[in-house]
């Protein structure tokens, strides 16, 4: 079985959070618990995370959601995409996790050894 990694960084790329589900869970099911307890003005997401009860919460919360609708959406919700550009955060601290080979070529067949694995790799990585 595969897993997916879920992440949640700050605003200089640094991992704040991370979960783990099974390779076919939807990475909507995992929203809420990504960004639960933290404090943030804005929330900052892919299509992926462009569902009502998400952004509802979102607004629950006095944050404001920086996704961009999903294509079967009816009418699109606007978005702010200079700040949307943000996101490429996630895609960098992935990209630098990928540099240890332990994690890029998934050696670890536990789910729970390969947490540990990124977690020190995590830690590693916001020491620098």
């Amino acid at each position: 079985m595969s897993t997916k990694i879920h992440i949640t960084v700050d605003a200089l790329g640094n991992v704040l959070r991370l979960l783990y589900t099974a390779g076919q869970v939807h990475e909507s099911t995992k929203a809420e618990a990504l960004i639960a307890d933290l404090q943030a003005q804005n929330i900052i997401g892919d299509k992926a995370f462009d569902s009502d009860r998400f952004r509802a919460h979102v607004a629950q919360r006095n944050m404001t959601a920086v996704i961009p609708s999903n294509a079967n959406r009816s009418r699109a919700i606007p978005h702010d995409s200079d700040l949307y550009k943000e996101r490429h955060l996630v895609e960098c601290f992935i990209n630098k996790i990928k540099h240890y080979r332990r994690i890029a070529t998934r050696y670890e067949k536990t789910a729970l050894s390969f947490a540990a694995i990124l977690f020190l790799v995590g830690a590693m990585i916001w020491l620098r």
